[in-house]
């Protein structure tokens, strides 16, 4: 169960946003996005799913998942955050699909 709903609930963790935006910017830049249509894309996908945001207990646990899984820096911030926010599977194409750092596990939603 989350603390923003039912089990089922789909959550988007603050630094997956800031990351989808960023590449928005990129195919932007490149001309694989139009530009004009970042801000309404953005804002689509806020309307979607509820946003969580940091605690300040992010950092703290982040570094307890460094030195126990080896996980990069903001690849632990990322699963620190769901942990706080009792988000339970996390889909991702950058860590390993299967595994489970604390309570959160992980699929490639492209396996």
């Amino acid at each position: 169960m989350s603390r923003l709903g039912t089990a089922s609930t789909t959550m988007l963790p603050w630094q997956v946003a800031c990351e989808y935006l960023s590449c928005l910017r990129r195919f932007a830049a490149t001309g694989r996005f139009p530009a004009a249509d970042i801000e309404a894309d953005i804002l689509d996908l806020l309307s979607i799913f509820p946003l969580v945001l940091p605690t300040e207990n992010v950092i703290p646990r982040s570094l307890s998942l460094i030195s126990r899984y080896s996980l990069s820096h903001w690849d632990s911030l990322l699963i620190a955050a769901c942990v706080e926010a009792d988000i339970d599977t996390l889909y991702t194409e950058d860590l390993d699909a299967g595994a489970t750092y604390d309570t959160v596990s992980t699929i490639n939603p492209f396996a």
